[in-house]
């Protein structure tokens, strides 16, 4: 129920993503934009800081977000100031999300390392973005050890601790850049960080931890009282043992407050101090509250890999899923299980195609996206006879496994760019399907799938390929910064405009924009190439038997023949 009140009530959202950080305005009573802004980090290639010596680095420099609360807020609020009735006195909260794992390395006083002189240059001391795979062996590690606990620490994760988080990266810190960990106070999370300097609260100690990080990147669970038990840190290794002891006991839902904005900040970006400022929460998590997740709905969030994101009740007996992402009370709704699973690449194989690997002529013809979206759609499915693995960056759901790489076969001295372009969009839409198919095989049932993001919002032929690969409806949603506006949501809720999360969602989640429905035939054709891709999925990604793929490509032309014999 929205508070009663005479005047417009606002809410800020700051969502941190992985190259830019946007500040979004949004008026409580429907979710309507007020003002946006959008900060590109301006350190390292796209901000992100590589190391040629090492494809799997990727860090971020922790002064880019401060800079950019700065400016992308400030230029947010100055923007809303030309509207009719938006004061910035009218803003109730702040909510924030950003990427994960993405932890910090911090001193005593939780400032970051890579601020002081010493470490400056060092990567080890800048933040660890979420798709660094440096800590590929200390994962299998992690991972190793935890089974032999009788604690079920991977059940709550997929059954494997992944590199892209939280215990892996920092381990592996300890052993290659040691001088960088023996400084280290602490490690906080980026979506605790922000919400810590917003609120000056930086202690590493005392500063407020979102259950949606600690939960899902942790393994931070109630069941076995918190981060995992010392013995098994100590076995990894025992210095772990200082990092857990500076981490907060609790970890709380971002409907609970992290503080208020101090007034430092606030006078810099133009807004009063003391407004309540929501704890942190992961980027896509946030994104399906904007996009109005709810039992029985996955919201899926497309952009340079895809997340999936459901809720289940609180209530409701649920076993563990094999190869999810996480299972965590609150982290996604108070009061439900918070269900993560994802795809490590998805618009990135698109992108790496487009620099790579399509042909000089064709990009002078426009946007290549564009143009190679416009050919591909021209040919029926499962014409081109080609078909993909989307794992690029190795597979994040169902096999959790980072040392896999793409693949495509069928091509031949015909095949085109646009053929491929189609077969790789394909291959990530038959991963977004293993991903249903392994939430049903556990008695979740999803009846709607939802998309936000740029490539659900941009390309049609993507989600006309899902809506067929899937046989079932695929529903975009009107809005262009659902992780935003989920942080938003968060905001309305701890600065009083609404009692709930749901309630604010009802009046605040835009409505759906687009449906796209399955085609009868194309929904046949996928499910005999989907068929073919599982023998491909499971002898290339798992250990057990799998047969013979001696049919495989006579398959894949037995079908190119006939769907191009249809055509005439």
């Amino acid at each position: 129920m929205v508070k009663r009140t005479s005047q417009p009530q606002y809410a800020l959202g700051v969502d941190y993503g992985t190259n830019s950080v946007r500040a979004l305005i949004v008026d409580t009573a429907d979710g309507s934009p007020v003002a946006s802004a959008v900060y590109n980090y301006p350190s390292g290639e796209q901000g992100i800081l590589l190391d040629p010596r090492d494809p799997h680095v990727a860090r971020q420099n922790p002064a880019d977000y401060v800079e950019g609360f700065y400016a992308a807020v400030g230029q947010a609020v100055q923007e809303a100031e030309a509207q009719p009735g938006f004061r910035p006195a009218r803003v109730v909260g702040i909510g924030v999300d950003t990427t994960g794992s993405t932890p910090i390395p911090v001193d005593a006083s939780g400032t970051p390392l890579a601020w002081d002189r010493r470490f400056q240059n060092q990567l080890a001391a800048q933040a660890w973005l979420w798709k660094d795979h440096t800590a590929v062996a200390e994962a299998a590690e992690i991972t190793e050890q935890a089974r032999r606990t009788q604690d079920a620490y991977l059940a709550k994760c997929g059954g494997v601790y992944s590199s892209e988080w939280y215990w892996a990266k920092i381990l592996h810190c300890k052993r290659t850049a040691p001088e960088v960990f023996q400084a280290a106070h602490a490690w906080v999370e980026l979506t605790d960080f922000v919400p810590a300097f917003l609120t000056g609260n930086t202690n590493p100690d005392t500063l407020p931890r979102g259950i949606c990080a600690a939960g899902h990147k942790a393994m931070f669970h109630q069941e076995w009282g918190g981060l995992p038990r010392e013995s098994l840190l100590r076995r990894l290794e025992p210095d772990l043992l200082r990092v857990a002891r500076h981490y907060a006991p609790t970890a709380l839902t971002s409907d609970q407050q992290a503080g208020k904005l101090q007034a430092e900040i606030a006078e810099r970006v133009g807004l009063p101090a003391g407004i309540p400022v929501a704890v942190g929460a992961l980027d896509a998590h946030m994104g399906a509250v904007g996009a109005g997740v709810k039992p029985g709905t996955l919201v899926k969030i497309l952009g340079t890999s895809a997340c999936d994101i459901t809720v289940w009740p609180l209530e409701k007996p649920l076993p563990d899923i094999p190869g999810l992402c996480g299972i965590v009370p609150g982290s996604v709704l108070p009061g439900m299980y918070g269900l993560e699973a994802g795809q490590s690449a998805v618009g990135d194989i698109f992108h790496w195609f487009v620099q790579n690997l399509v042909p000089a002529q064709l990009s002078q013809q426009g946007d290549p996206h564009r143009v190679l979206s416009e050919q591909a759609r021209q040919f029926p499915a499962g014409a081109s006879g080609l078909l993909a693995l989307d794992w690029n960056n190795g597979n994040r759901t169902v096999l959790v496994d980072p040392l896999l790489s793409g693949l495509l076969i069928g091509q031949t001295l015909h095949t085109t760019a646009a053929e491929i372009y189609r077969a790789l969009i394909e291959a990530t839409a038959f991963g977004a399907l293993t991903i249903l198919n392994r939430f049903a095989q556990y008695g979740v049932q999803i009846r709607d799938v939802v998309h936000c993001g740029g490539i659900a919002e941009k390309n049609p032929l993507v989600m006309q390929i899902y809506a067929d690969v899937c046989n079932r409806p695929m529903k975009v949603i009107r809005a262009a910064q659902t992780c935003a506006l989920g942080s938003a949501i968060y905001g309305a809720v701890v600065g009083g405009a609404f009692r709930t999360v749901p309630a604010a969602q009802r009046k605040m989640c835009p409505p759906t924009r687009d449906v796209f429905k399955p085609q009868r035939a194309a929904a046949k054709t996928y499910a005999q190439l989907y068929w073919l891709y599982q023998q491909l999925h499971d002898a290339f990604g798992t250990p057990a038997e799998t047969g013979n793929l001696f049919p495989v490509m006579k398959e894949l032309i037995a079908i190119r023949n006939q769907v191009r014999q249809q055509a005439v």
